[in-house]
């Protein structure tokens, strides 16, 4: 095709398939169907919705471009927009930016046309153009000729005539008069020096927006004086606007207060040591798979129950927080990490309640690089946002840790960049958060919450009121999780982003949402470096004389579990302390273990000789321990000492259990056994439960897990990015589709069809046509009809036309097909130089 496109659909036929691919590749939404051909790729690219989303994901001088448009005359040469971007002076940073602006606006569809005739896409101009209800960033109001309409002839001609110009004999003339005047540099100066000092201070107030502003019935002097000017337009009862045109005159030709060409450079930086920075690293690592860890031994018996609208109370949270030993915000976070990575869910019970699935079984077993990949996988593809924890939904309640509702879909491109960004720095340099919000909030403006422009001043001029908060809107505050949680993951160390860190991210393709095992394989490379970071646990620990044991590491899992069941966690860090109580060894007794086999375990792992009253206390406690059986009648009590037993009775914190004596060794209670255990053993006895044999029950620590879960599925944030061969395969269906649409037939006996309908012959003289074309080699347009009904044209070249059947490439799909006879209902030649 050549000549200047009229139509977008136009210039879309003359991009290049790299163009076309690139422009499905930034607007996936577009391939959702596959368009038939490019006259419907360009009006899907046009609508609404899909505008909107690409208008989203522009970075700030990109937006300022398309709003500098969008007040442009339509079109607008390459020049005017530079003027209108750079000002009267110029600006040589946003000359440098602007051919850059605008090639990304034209590779989205949101612009077509050549450099003297720029045209932003209808729908683009309709959501940016400044109007009362939707302000422009820009802080423009409306031209002359928008703000004048229905304005009577009568009064454009005062105003004019005030304005220094001759009277005209209609309302356009006039209007045009007007605005040329506005857009002369040398008369609007020469008018404004005539001015008084406070009219100019009210153009002062609304040159950068809100250009509104609020009169009275009647106007003080020099508002007026602006009034008779048409500096200021009536714009309803009692508002004024400043016109466009006067605005950019008073701004010396900007559209933008301050035009951003350049992304806010990431500083103050702060160099460090990248294996301090990796060394930091590697012990957050390592204290959140402890962490998690000890989030499933807290479960492991079962969890908190669900609450009827899903996730977890309040009460548990805080008591989950407690046992964790941190705040409920980062208790929040561990939960949404162990489930991400599938390792908690809800059992689905009718009682349904939280445990710990399987996988955290198989998980517990790995290494600990590899656990830690897992998490790390789980956490950079997860949509949840535990920050959100606290705050309420749409209907006021609040939002629960685990439950629903929690989803953010911009999470993980979020996490992303703001790692990207920490990667783009020499390794071991770190920069404030606040930094990296800046920049994204320039990458992505409008996702960012941009400030909406302010109500309207009161009196003669105001200053916009100020917007929201930028650090309130959802992806700087998702962009701010991000930096801290993967501080907590040990993703970044002491600000910076650690070696590990890097490879974490690094994915082979361009996406910036990688594929499930893309991210998996990031992870699993990520933990081989950091594997030689983490410590190497340790199969001993350090009896103190204070029955305390001090793990100078990490312990091996099997010397772990042991420890934990004897033994107290007191303090963790470096080095974990074990506080050995009454309590902690009846645990193990009940476990079945015998004091000797205690004796034993400790001096086996042990580098120091086992205190003496460490010794003493265990032999204490398995002397006393089972010497008090409870058994279940409803339950009762049987010791061979029956002074004991008197001694119980007559004790006045055994009231609650309701004990009686049935014989001088039994005594009977009006409670279960368990509750039994816990009240005698709450009066300091030490009791052991008993099987209706008469046999010790041993009491092993029986893991309770879910059925089998898998993890929650991360909610995509609009459609998934395309691969290349989707991408190859939609452009040669959009050109064939296109072909099949455009292409130039010749005349036939039959009436010619409609723009867009199907072909119409008989059937002799669709078969006859067919063969002749499987003799000349030549292409044919036809219409068919599928078995569902569906209606298409196609381009074909028939090979072999026998039995009802012709066997023809398809140049639609680009295949080789067999189609029915029967099912075509007609059949074009096309021209010579249509294939």
């Amino acid at each position: 095709m050549t000549g200047t496109p009229r139509t977008l659909a136009e210039e879309l036929r003359t991009r290049t398939d790299r163009g076309l691919v690139g422009l499905l590749r930034a607007r996936p939404d577009l391939l959702n169907p596959v368009p038939g051909d490019v006259t419907q790729l360009a009006t899907r690219a046009g609508t609404r919705a899909s505008v909107v989303r690409a208008v989203e994901r522009l970075d700030r001088f990109v937006l300022q471009t398309a709003e500098a448009l969008a007040v442009a005359p339509d079109p607008c040469p390459y020049d005017t927009l530079g003027a209108l971007m750079g000002g009267d002076a110029g600006d040589p940073a946003v000359a440098a930016e602007l051919p850059r602006a605008v090639a990304e606006l034209r590779a989205q569809a949101l612009v077509w046309g050549p450099d003297d005739r720029l045209r932003l896409v209808r729908t683009a101009r309709e959501l940016l153009t400044p109007s009362p209800a939707h302000p422009s960033p820009t802080g423009l109001g409306p031209t002359v000729a928008e703000a004048m309409a229905g304005m009577s002839p009568g009064r454009l001609q005062e105003i004019i005539a005030a304005a220094g110009l001759p009277t005209t004999h209609d309302p356009v003339t006039a209007v045009a008069a007007l605005a040329g005047l506005f857009t002369d540099r040398v008369r609007m100066a020469a008018l404004l020096d005539t001015a008084p000092a406070d009219s100019v201070a009210v153009l002062d107030k609304l040159l950068w927006g809100p250009p509104y502003g609020a009169v009275t019935d009647r106007p003080a002097p020099h508002l007026q004086w602006l009034l008779d000017r048409g500096l200021l337009i009536p714009a309803g009862a009692r508002n004024v606007v400043l016109p466009r045109e006067a605005a950019l005159h008073l701004r010396g030709g900007r559209a933008h207060h301050t035009p951003e060409p350049v992304p806010p450079a990431l500083s103050p930086a702060t160099e460090r040591d990248p294996q301090l920075v990796d060394n930091a690293a590697a012990s957050q690592a390592f204290t959140a798979l402890a962490t998690v860890e000890e989030l499933l031994k807290e479960w492991d018996l079962g969890g908190p129950a669900v609450l009827r609208a899903g996730g977890m109370s309040v009460r548990d949270l805080k008591r989950t927080a407690t046992a964790l030993d941190t705040t409920e915000q980062l208790a929040a976070f561990w939960l949404e990490l162990a489930y991400a990575a599938g390792l908690i869910a809800s059992d689905g019970e009718a009682d349904e309640r939280f445990a710990a699935t399987p996988a955290a079984e198989e998980w517990l077993q790995l290494p600990d690089h590899e656990r830690w990949a897992a998490l790390a996988a789980g956490w950079l593809a997860a949509t949840r946002a535990p920050g959100v924890v606290g705050t309420a939904d749409a209907k006021g309640r609040a939002l629960a840790a685990l439950g629903p509702h929690l989803d953010r879909s911009p999470a993980p491109e979020v996490r992303r960049r703001a790692l990207a960004l920490l990667a783009a720095l020499p390794p071991g340099t770190a920069v404030p958060a606040s930094a990296v919000l800046t920049r994204l909030r320039w990458e992505r403006p409008l996702r960012s919450g941009a400030p909406a422009a302010g109500r309207l001043p009161a009196g003669d001029g105001a200053t916009a009121a100020p917007g929201p908060d930028p650090a309130d809107d959802l992806r700087s505050r998702l962009a701010q999780w991000a930096l801290a949680e993967a501080d907590l993951l040990g993703v970044t160390g002491r600000g910076a982003l650690s070696t590990h860190g890097r490879t974490l991210i690094d994915s082979p393709s361009d996406s910036a949402a990688p594929t499930p095992a893309e991210t998996t394989a990031a992870a699993t490379r990520a933990a081989a470096l950091l594997a030689p970071l983490l410590p190497e646990p340790v199969d001993h620990v350090l009896l103190q004389a204070d029955l305390t044991a001090v793990a100078p590491g990490p312990l091996r899992r099997p010397l772990a579990e042991a420890l934990g069941v004897l033994a107290d966690i007191e303090s963790k860090g470096g080095a974990t302390v074990y506080r050995f109580t009454p309590g902690s060894v009846r645990r193990a007794l009940d476990a079945g273990r015998s004091a000797a086999e205690l004796q034993e375990f400790l001096a086996a792992h042990s580098r120091t000789p086992v205190p003496q009253p460490l010794a003493y206390l265990i032999d204490d406690v398995a002397r006393k321990h089972g010497q008090l059986r409870i058994g279940a009648a409803a339950a009762y009590v049987r010791c061979d000492d029956d002074a004991l037993l008197a001694e119980i009775l007559a004790d006045r914190r055994a009231a609650a259990l309701r004990l009686r004596r049935l014989a001088p060794t039994v005594l009977a209670a009006q409670t279960s056994p368990d509750q039994l255990l816990d009240g005698l053993r709450a009066m300091g006895y030490a009791p052991a439960a008993e099987s209706a044999a008469g046999d010790v029950l041993i009491a092993r620590a029986d893991s309770y897990r879910t059925p089998p879960r898998t993890a929650p599925a991360p909610v995509p944030d609009g459609p998934p990015s395309p691969d290349p061969t989707l991408l190859s395969a939609a452009v040669r269906a959009i050109r064939a589709g296109d072909l099949a649409a455009t292409a130039e037939r010749k005349p036939v006996q039959a009436p010619a069809p409609a723009p867009g309908a199907l072909p119409r012959t008989t059937s002799a003289e669709t078969l006859a046509t067919m063969q002749a074309a499987v003799l000349t080699n030549s292409a044919l347009w036809i219409g068919y009809v599928n078995a569902d009904g569906a209606a298409s044209q196609r381009v074909i070249a028939p090979v072999r036309v026998e039995g009802g059947f012709v066997t023809a490439y398809d140049h639609t799909s680009d295949e080789v097909r067999t189609y029915p006879l029967h099912r075509i209902t007609g059949v074009a030649e096309l021209a010579d130089d249509s294939v």
